[in-house]
């Protein structure tokens, strides 16, 4: 059987042994399933038409150098497309190319059984065939790294425009304290101005470190020891109270809250959560943090109201870069727009072996969940 006709007459086959193994990369991926098999079968389908198409030796030899015809144009192919999906569903360029590699190897081990002999004819096709793989997964390359840089631009000219506030505060605290006229009271204000401000500068840098270390594959490093759950709140809620001095908070208590864990990474994770809690909740409600200690761990809740979370935002919430959209009127509520917050939040429960949900709607509010699973030992 040709391969051409082969590819037409077996893509569901194909693609479902495809579709197994991407999952197997990032599980997640399997709500948007559908589309990114849509990008699958195009590849496939433009393959299929490559091959049979007649090639002279030139144009081999360009398309070996990268310089396919259908690269050139402004028409976005389906191969450049699936890497513009990959990367936005949180695919490293290595498990890209794994994929392609899996679609080449899965094709051949299909194709190569209803082969009956091996002629000039079938050897062609094969050369064909990788040639066009090649080309796909180049597309595909080439469009996942333009995104991947986009987002970079776009993140070091949020930090820049973020980091800019707290400072511009401080700046103006340390000219005001300058001057000998003021009040006990008004060097009280300064100061606390100051602290707010560095409060939020330390959590960005903290947030901005945790997803660096993601980012280099080495994962969200934790130090296991007997920690109070309790008392790891407590603090983060002095950091948010800190940088929120306008906003009220409460903390809840039930049950056993010791456990073994990195304290100073749940410290990171909590404070995060009622920085987004305080930033995006009702002012005139209080944000509510609960600590309850169950037989199989320690679940921890964070509570706010305010505009309800949409449905589509809820899906991609916990991806870097991403912000939550801002309804209504703007305050004067100090605020951080780098994306990463909840993205370190997850990282940090999951890097313990638990998780982290989240549900919003009008009447409850926004409920951000951590489970913490029991760990009676450290187990780096």
């Amino acid at each position: 059987m040709k391969l051409d006709h082969f590819l037409t007459e077996h893509i569901e086959e194909i693609l479902s042994e495809w579709e197994d193994f991407s999952l197997t990369l990032v599980p997640e991926a399997s709500t948007s399933q559908l589309a990114l098999r849509n990008y699958a079968r195009g590849m496939l389908q433009a393959i299929a038409l490559d091959i049979e198409t007649v090639q002279n030796p030139e144009q081999q030899y360009q398309k070996s150098r990268g310089n396919a015809p259908h690269l050139v144009g402004a028409v976005q192919t389906a191969a450049s497309s699936h890497g513009s999906q990959r990367q936005a569903h949180d695919f490293s360029l290595l498990q890209l190319c794994a994929e392609f590699r899996a679609l080449r190897a899965t094709v051949l081990r299909l194709w190569l059984p209803r082969v009956g002999a091996m002629t000039e004819v079938i050897s062609n096709q094969m050369v064909r065939f990788n040639e066009s793989i090649d080309q796909a997964q180049a597309e595909a390359v080439v469009t996942y790294s333009s995104k991947a840089d986009q987002t970079r631009e776009l993140f070091l000219a949020i930090l820049g425009h973020d980091l800019r506030m707290p400072l511009f505060s401080m700046r103006l605290a340390g000219e005001r304290l300058k001057r000998a006229d003021l009040s006990a009271a008004e060097i009280a204000e300064t100061g606390d101005r100051i602290r707010s401000s560095t409060r939020l500068m330390n959590s960005m840098v903290a947030d901005l470190l945790g997803y660096t270390r993601t980012q280099l594959g080495s994962g969200m490093p934790i130090v296991p020891a007997l920690v109070d759950v309790y008392t790891v709140c407590e603090s983060a809620l002095e950091d948010a109270m800190a940088a929120h001095p306008l906003n009220s908070f409460e903390l809840q208590t039930t049950g056993k809250t010791t456990g073994v864990f990195d304290g100073v990474r749940l410290h990171q994770l909590f404070a995060n959560l009622l920085f987004n809690a305080a930033q995006y909740g009702d002012r005139d409600r209080p944000v509510v943090i609960g600590v309850h200690g169950k037989a199989n761990g320690i679940n921890v809740q964070v509570i706010n109201h305010g505009q309800p979370i949409p449905a589509a935002s809820l899906i991609a919430i916990f991806k870097p870069l991403v912000q939550l959209p801002e309804e209504g009127a703007q305050d004067e509520r100090p605020r951080t727009s780098l994306g990463l917050g909840l993205f370190v939040a997850r990282e940090i429960a999951e890097a313990h072996g638990g998780s982290i949900e989240v549900q919003s709607d009008a009447e409850r509010g926004t409920v951000f969940t951590v489970q913490l699973p029991a760990r009676p030992e450290s187990n780096n």
